[in-house]
């Protein structure tokens, strides 16, 4: 049997009036790897920290094994003052623990190892706080939002790390494919209580939706019993038996059930119809360095209507630099950004929004907007959206200096989305989100009709959302890769199992002459022997996605077809789709040839 590390029993906490959680029952026993979940607000960070000791609970009991060593990585990491980057990460300890130090430092991307640590990002922070934990001789190690700040090499490095470690893990993570592959527990915080499932995220995901549909028909069964005996007791005089009375008090038992809140996580929201013209943006020839470091170099890109695009590379190599250069935010040192007219950016940048304290939620997102217009006479009003972001009514109206960390990033996006942009431009929309609301946000963005530019680290919300990367690979060099995260990533591995079998062709003394010539848009070119060359791998999944895109444009042309022959529409919405139906016209035409021209290489 697994040895119990860590028993808890009845823990409750409140912060004011607000109770995050209570009678939370669970154990963490030797050897689990432990996932724990759940929206934004509810006490996550704060049950970490009463576990690793660093504030009290106000009722239950831990129970701790004897002597159990616990190493904790906090949201808001502390370092002794004025320390290096290596004293703050292994003070006085002996030259083998240094050495282990510096390698892992320099995988976190901090290299600098007498740095003063006040001189720091946030980010170098984070990852610096991340290598000490590591280092120290532990029995359970408790995690908060480890992934955060670290790029999509260091993810899967640490990934890896933990995969193959035999310690016990409890962490706080909204990164689903580190979750999936780490972790065999998951344990989620729901309405103040706590439900434990012993598997994967895919698992998770299964197990909780029947959880939430048994609830649910529990609550319409209430709802039924609740308004039979409301009618009995509006019947009733007021003096009433004993019989009469105990009937009373189940009333008002069954009254608290019926009105207990079953959210709805699943609710579709319309988009706006929002109108965004032919010409997007095009990048002519950018440049931008910082001293010595290149970010771009006579960097081209015609960016098209519609697209969604993901931005991925380690951190340095200029994603968020530019994203600024193409919000004007900075200049760049050579060539310009020639947007169109009719783009109306919604910008969600890294550093956030400041807000006032003592404003409420819901006037935060009033003070951009009343209401979103959805086209043919619909609105979404600013409550309806953060409803949908799953903001509580009563939420909505508290202030928002009660806000968690989480719950102010989401808020910071409802700023965004309420101005009813056609072009998201999002750098790391994804920390510190919780699973649920990274879902709401997929579902969005995946129906949004206008463009979409995401800068993240989250593997699993990029392959979601976008159909289209920049690569990002410093010294100013960027790879245009038409897929998603893992079909790159597919391709970085066919590619180097294709050069490993060259090598290995080359050692045996085959001898093979590389083809220099350059293929245009017209019909590709075939080699000498007329014979026709093998698709790259990179050039195969472009075919797969034309072939899964043709479909779904050719099912939005008949529809624009259809709404087009409908009496009920004015003349400017009939212009408006009239000018659409061409614009998807031209797609179709595009990928169609691209699609030939694949099939003839």
């Amino acid at each position: 049997m697994p040895v119990p590390y860590i028993d808890v029993h009845n823990l409750s906490k409140r912060y004011a009036d607000e109770m995050l959680f209570s009678d939370l029952t669970f154990s963490i026993s030797e050897g689990q790897r432990v996932a724990l979940v759940g929206l934004n607000g509810t006490g996550k960070s704060t049950l970490l920290s009463i576990l690793a000791r660093h504030e009290y609970a106000d009722g239950g009991t831990i129970n701790y094994r004897r002597d159990l060593r616990i190493a904790y990585l906090e949201q808001s990491p502390v370092f002794p003052e004025d320390s290096t980057v290596l004293d703050a990460c292994c003070l006085h300890a002996d030259e083998g623990l240094q050495q282990r130090a510096k390698k892992i430092l320099t995988r976190l991307h901090l290299t600098d190892m007498t740095q003063r640590v006040d001189t720091l990002s946030g980010g170098q922070q984070k990852r610096l706080a991340l290598a000490r934990v590591l280092l120290q001789e532990f029995d359970i190690l408790l995690l908060d939002e480890p992934t955060n700040h670290l790029d999509l090499g260091m993810i899967e490095w640490m990934e890896d790390y933990l995969s193959r470690s035999v310690k016990t893990l409890l962490m706080v993570t909204h990164d689903r494919y580190f979750l999936d592959r780490v972790c065999n527990v998951i344990l989620e915080i729901d309405n103040g209580q706590m439900y434990s499932y012993r598997g994967n995220y895919a698992y998770f995901l299964e197990k909780r939706q029947q959880r939430l549909d048994v609830a649910r028909a529990e609550q319409q069964r209430a709802n039924n019993l609740y308004r039979r005996e409301l009618e009995w007791m509006r019947r009733q005089p007021q003096a009433r038996g004993h019989k009469a009375r105990y009937r009373e008090e189940a009333f008002y038992e069954l009254q608290q059930q019926a009105r207990r809140r079953i959210e709805e996580r699943a609710v579709k929201l319309q988009n706006s119809s929002v109108y965004i013209g032919n010409k997007i943006f095009e990048a002519q020839y950018v440049s931008k360095a910082y001293g010595d470091t290149c970010l771009l170099k006579d960097f081209y890109y015609n960016f098209s209507r519609f697209e969604k695009m993901g931005i991925v590379g380690d951190n340095g190599t200029g994603k968020s630099t530019f994203l600024k250069l193409l919000m004007g935010r900075e200049q760049p040192d050579g060539g310009r950004f020639d947007i169109g007219e009719t783009v109306r950016f919604g910008y969600f940048s890294q550093e956030g929004l400041q807000f006032d304290e003592q404003d409420k939620v819901i006037d935060v997102v009033r003070n951009i907007a009343e209401y979103i217009n959805l086209g043919r006479g619909r609105q979404l009003s600013a409550s309806q959206l953060l409803e949908h972001f799953l903001f509580s009514p009563a939420q909505q109206h508290s202030f928002v200096a009660k806000l968690s960390g989480g719950e102010r990033r989401k808020l910071y996006l409802c700023t965004v989305l309420m101005q009813n942009p056609n072009f998201l431009v999002l750098d790391e929309p994804t920390n510190d989100l919780d699973i649920q609301t990274l879902q709401v946000l997929e579902e969005w963005l995946y129906d949004f009709p206008g463009c979409v530019i995401i800068v993240s680290h989250d593997r699993y919300f990029m392959d979601k959302v976008v159909d289209h990367l920049l690569v990002f690979r410093g010294g100013g060099q960027i790879d245009d890769f038409p897929g998603n995260y893992t079909q790159y990533r597919q391709w970085q591995q066919g590619r180097k199992s294709d050069e490993s079998t060259a090598d290995s062709h080359k050692n045996k003394g085959t001898n093979s002459k590389n083809d220099s010539r350059s293929v245009g848009k017209g019909a590709p070119q075939k080699p000498a022997d007329g014979k026709p060359r093998k698709l790259t791998f990179k050039a195969k999944y472009e075919l797969e996605q034309i072939e899964k895109e043709l479909p779904q444009f050719e099912a939005q042309l008949h529809e624009l077809e259809a709404s087009l022959g409908s009496p009920d529409i004015d003349h400017m919405e009939r212009q408006r789709m009239a000018e659409q139906y061409q614009l998807l016209q031209q797609l179709i035409d595009d990928k169609t040839l691209r699609w030939m021209q694949l099939q003839e290489e």
